[in-house]
């Protein structure tokens, strides 16, 4: 007690006893790592914001902080594109049971809690909007329709290390099926010599891909027991002529994937569309 201990944010050890880095984000892991080994129950994270908003607000400027938001939730958001905190860093908070506060180094306000199940209000059926540029779709086209063959092509990009998002299986024509999945961008390069390999040895006509798009989402604890989410996305879309590529969806959340030139209009028109901004009047 007593003594201030400061401690490197952004390295640790692997099993082989070797100096390695955390990663991005790899200071939000160190810090619930710490609280865990404390045992203090509480973890609070002073960034450049003052907490996880319901959108971008350089996108939504009527953005709202989030006062209280579950792990499961913040586990979404991390994974659809929010940068606040880092997935590994709320999956240890989560098993350990460490509430995160989101606070701002710059002012005294309030910041977010993330902690355990949070109660949705009745009326409240999506928590936020987050978008994700770093994305890229590729498609296998007329691979052989046989067991196996998804198998295959996954666990070779497995091998590499690269991790798949959204996947939408699609029949081309009698015995021949399309895959078509996302990567992030940054591994676009590494996966396309593996799938070229691939559509080789299995006679597929060839594999496309487009590094022009973005995944939008929205995420919130209440879609579980609301039917309708999912139709009332897809319609605000349509109705800005927002063309919906792929689609994705989870207990809780709901992703699409949409040309990246309107991303920042999908973001909007679900904000607005679902009412998650500040209320003035």
């Amino acid at each position: 007690q007593g003594n201030i201990v400061i401690v490197a944010g952004f390295q640790g050890i692997n099993p082989k006893k070797d100096i390695t880095t955390l990663g991005r984000g790899g200071s939000d892991l160190t810090a619930v790592a710490l609280a865990t080994a404390l045992r203090s129950g509480l973890c609070e994270i002073y960034t450049d914001v003052d907490g996880v908003y319901t959108a971008d607000p350089r996108i939504c400027p009527d953005a709202r902080r989030i006062d209280k938001i579950s792990y499961n939730e913040m586990l979404e958001f991390a994974g659809s594109g929010t940068q606040v905190m880092q997935s590994r860093a709320i999956e240890v908070a989560k098993k350990f049971n460490v509430v995160i506060e989101v606070k701002s180094s710059f002012n005294n306000r309030p910041g977010t809690i993330i902690c355990g199940e949070v109660k949705p209000m009745e009326d409240v059926l999506v928590t936020g909007v987050s978008y994700d540029k770093n994305q890229a779709k590729l498609s296998i086209q007329d691979l052989p329709d046989v067991p196996g063959i998804a198998a295959l092509v996954f666990g070779k990009l497995a091998e590499s290390n690269l991790n798949v998002d959204m996947i939408v299986q699609s029949s081309a024509r009698d015995g021949y099926n399309d895959i078509s999945f996302t990567v992030s961008k940054s591994d676009l390069r590494r996966a396309l010599p593996i799938l070229k390999k691939l559509c080789k040895k299995l006679k597929a006509e060839g594999v496309i891909y487009d590094d022009n798009v973005s995944k939008v989402s929205i995420v919130g604890v209440g879609m579980k027991s609301h039917p309708g989410v999912a139709g009332k996305m897809f319609n605000l879309f349509a109705e800005n002529k927002i063309n919906i590529e792929m689609i994705s969806t989870s207990e809780i959340k709901i992703s699409c994937i949409v040309k990246q030139k309107y991303a920042a209009k999908a973001v909007k028109v679900l904000h607005d569309g679902f009412n998650l901004g500040r209320k003035t009047g």
